[in-house]
């Protein structure tokens, strides 16, 4: 992985955190992940417009993608209407690297030291202890099976993606093809549950859900046509950093609590990362 493409996925990680941090303090989740979806739609089909369509033989990994990205929001849709998963989310986060590592090895051809395999396992190892405590919590213990589900989506659609904008010959054209076709199911899922009820009303709502909506597609499109030039396993791992991101965000920000569990769960994802560069 070179430094340029180190450097890009890293932004993409802050991205990611940025815009969790735009639409974290929403009253209502499953509102935020429509809203979220819909900027996501608008977005894709600028770019569908705009980029040339993905070659024939990716759109099957195209239909795989969209699959995971839908179970990984509809779980994490679930558990967010079941109790607050600030605890859990670093579960889903932190698996989602060291599935995805585990299924590259086995099915991929991309190379990866044994350096860069330690790398991925301290980064895992950094987000899932940033869950401190989850078990000791009779809610946060009852919504793991909907994170490690999650977890299963994220390392799902990652895997889809990197393969599917590789054989796409044209990332661009299959990263907006991916978020049209995702918002769009999404949406439509979304509207028939809750009706037109789960639209938000206020127009300050509409603008912070689009800027999240826009960070959020630049923060995956980084992503996507980084799995093109590196191995994909590194920069799933490399872009789970944007927990660490958020973290700093709250802490900074939000005047969140910097604890003793944090601070060493910080230091072994920094570790990881130097190890991944290495």
């Amino acid at each position: 992985m070179s430094v340029a493409v180190f450097a890009a996925v890293l932004f993409a990680a802050l991205l990611h955190a940025s815009w969790n941090a735009i639409i974290k303090f929403g009253e209502d989740k499953f509102q935020g992940m429509v809203l979220l979806s819909i900027a996501h739609g608008v977005i894709g089909l600028v770019m569908i417009l705009v980029f040339p369509a993905p070659a024939q033989e990716s759109w099957w990994l195209l239909a795989g993608s969209v699959l995971f990205h839908l179970i990984y929001k509809s779980f994490l849709t679930i558990a967010y209407t079941r109790g607050d998963l600030s605890r859990v989310y670093p579960i889903a986060r932190g698996t989602a690297p060291m599935i995805v590592l585990v299924v590259s090895l086995m099915i991929l051809p991309d190379v990866v030291s044994f350096a860069q395999i330690g790398g991925i396992l301290l980064v895992g190892l950094g987000i899932v202890l940033m869950a401190k405590g989850v078990f000791t919590h009779g809610e946060e213990r009852a919504l793991i099976p909907y994170a490690l589900m999650a977890a299963v989506g994220t390392a799902g659609y990652s895997l889809f993606d990197g393969m599917g904008a590789r054989a796409s010959g044209h990332a661009s054209g299959f990263v907006g093809w991916l978020f049209f076709l995702d918002a769009f199911l999404f949406t439509i899922g979304g509207l028939a549950l809750r009706g037109r009820a789960v639209l938000p009303r206020a127009p300050r709502v509409w603008a912070l859900g689009m800027i999240a909506g826009l960070a959020s597609v630049i923060a995956y499109w980084i992503a996507v046509w980084a799995m093109t030039v590196a191995p994909i396993a590194l920069v799933t791992a490399l872009r789970e950093v944007s927990v660490l991101f958020a973290v700093l965000i709250g802490i900074l920000f939000f005047r969140d609590k910097a604890d003793t569990g944090k601070l060493i769960a910080a230091l072994v994802i920094v570790l990881g990362v130097i190890a991944i560069r290495i």
